[in-house]
């Protein structure tokens, strides 16, 4: 994706999350269970992703170079979490508008900018309004360019977070077919002379599935499957 898309994708992630949020509540209530997120209930996450764009609002809006002087918000009671959230979507994208994607901030990765905030920020969303969905049972599409762009940062952002030494002795390939995007990837490249399996799916899907919100049964598995899955949870950062 380019810089420039990156702003729009996520006020459109967030607007789909709110909705979504609103029919969970009123299908299940605020003490629905989160299928991606079992220890969770629906409460929960929608607080979880209003405390992240919190903090990431309040990062890019005063420009930290760390995260010393952050406070951080008060939970608030259910019956209030909609507004609440509703209003750090705002207040982010807010924020984000109003920074240069070069401008310096802190992060958790070796890159130190905005444009990293950007990216970071529209998969959150993204894969959260994946696991509010799927407390309604209905999880919708999520565009090619977004979940490729999600599949990137994954390989290239969360991957060597969880193995800053590299891939362990026992890592195998596995390739990543997006049919939708027309893009081939592959995790733990060279680390074998063939993949262990390639996994075919829509970009989305793919994103879902190394995120490990859905099981790589939605996808079209040519190889071992169960290495893929062990391969896939070697990128383990919770």
């Amino acid at each position: 994706m380019e810089l420039d898309e990156y702003l729009p994708a996520l006020r459109r992630a967030d607007a789909r999350f709110a909705d979504a949020a609103a029919e969970a509540v009123l299908a299940s209530g605020w003490g629905a269970r989160v299928p991606g997120c079992p220890e969770w209930t629906l409460a929960d996450l929608v607080w979880h992703l209003a405390e992240v764009q919190h903090f990431w609002a309040w990062v890019v809006r005063t420009r930290a170079a760390d995260r010393s002087a952050y406070v951080h918000p008060r939970r608030r009671p259910d019956d209030e979490l909609l507004g609440y959230g509703s209003a750090r979507s705002a207040a982010l994208e807010a924020a984000l508008a109003g920074a240069g994607p070069d401008e310096r901030v802190w992060t958790w990765a070796p890159q130190q900018d905005v444009a990293f905030v950007l990216r970071r920020q529209l998969q959150e969303a993204t894969v959260h309004t994946a696991d509010v969905e799927q407390v309604r049972g209905d999880v919708r599409p999520i565009p090619a360019a977004v979940g490729l762009d999600g599949l990137d940062e994954w390989l290239e952002v969360m991957v060597p977070a969880a193995l800053p030494d590299g891939p362990p002795e026992n890592a195998h390939p596995v390739v990543f077919h997006a049919v939708d995007a027309d893009a081939e990837r592959t995790l733990f490249p060279g680390t074998a002379p063939f993949p262990i399996a390639a996994l075919t799916g829509t970009a989305g899907d793919l994103l879902l599935a190394v995120w490990r919100r859905v099981p790589l049964e939605v996808l079209t598995v040519d190889g071992d499957g169960l290495q893929a899955a062990a391969m896939i949870g070697l990128a383990d950062l919770e």
